[in-house]
């Protein structure tokens, strides 16, 4: 429906709502007469009803949870009674010309007795539930609206946009590299001082060629798991920031952020911190900004 259509439905609600409340008003008004009210006070008792019933109306608009239900038992209550008046109001003629005797609305004592009670407790009512619904009105915190989808996205931009240096490097397995034995030289001294009685000959050591090591490729079933600590190359040269300098550099950066671009990944990439921290500072600065609101 566009604008223009919406206008006039309110209007015609509007003017339904008036009339309604101008036929009500004339018998509520006999009725306050039947009860003893004078010219002025009669004249204001319909309001003293009907208008609890549309002051009901919006707090149930507007509250939620028990409040709400509240509310609705109010405005089912009243309503209720604004009925049952206007339906004596059309079963007793007397009431239209002024000639019912004050506190007379029924033949029957028991149910005059009740209908007078009735009449006059409304204002009374009016007066503690009308206060207790604007203070509970005044009063309420409305919940934020979060998006159901909201988490996934954000989870899934933070795994695709993680940075390199938060991610663990995995440890190189060791090569293995085949070495061929050296034979052990014999030392000469070592001979003579055994056997001093007989000539000993010298043993050269029979040269033997070096073979260098070659380097065999590991073998490995699986990739290892990303396991032991991130190498200071790989790490950000940039200081690490307390919690209380974060908050003062997301609340600086996102000062004139509307509350739907306030997300966990914008403030990660303004302030260039980590995910975790981020949706710290996202939920700071969301409840600074209701506390400032409210």
């Amino acid at each position: 429906m566009n604008r223009t259509g919406k206008i006039l439905l309110i209007t015609a609600l509007v003017a339904v709502v008036g009339m309604a409340f101008r036929v009500s008003w004339n018998a509520l008004r006999d009725i306050a007469n039947a009860v003893g009210a004078d010219a002025t006070a009669a004249t204001l008792y319909p309001f003293v009803v009907d208008g609890l019933m549309a002051l009901a109306l919006v707090a149930t608009l507007v509250l939620a949870g028990q409040d709400r239900t509240f509310a609705l038992r109010v405005l089912g209550t009243y309503t209720l009674a604004s009925l049952v008046l206007n339906y004596v109001h059309g079963l007793v003629p007397e009431l239209h010309g002024r000639t019912v005797d004050w506190g007379r609305l029924a033949d029957w004592d028991p149910a005059n007795w009740a209908l007078v009670l009735l009449a006059t407790s409304l204002p009374v009512g009016s007066i503690y539930f009308g206060s207790d619904l604007v203070a509970k009105v005044l009063h309420h915190r409305p919940a934020p609206i979060v998006p159901p989808s909201m988490n996934a996205e954000e989870s899934t931009e933070i795994v695709s946009n993680r940075s390199t240096a938060d991610l663990a490097e995995s440890t190189r397995e060791p090569v293995a590299v085949n070495r061929v034995a050296m034979p052990t030289p014999v030392p000469v001294g070592f001979l003579k001082s055994a056997m001093p009685l007989k000539p000993v000959r010298t043993i050269e050591p029979t040269p033997v060629a070096s073979v260098e090591p070659r380097a065999v490729a590991a073998e490995s079933t699986r990739p290892r798991r990303a396991t032991g600590r991130v190498p200071d190359v790989a790490r950000s040269p940039r200081p690490k920031r307390t919690p209380d300098e974060l908050l003062d550099e997301a609340r600086t950066a996102t000062a004139d952020w509307p509350d739907t671009k306030l997300t966990a990944e914008g403030i990660r990439l303004a302030v260039h911190t980590s995910p975790k921290n981020a949706r710290t500072l996202r939920e700071a600065l969301r409840a600074e900004r209701a506390e400032a609101v409210a």
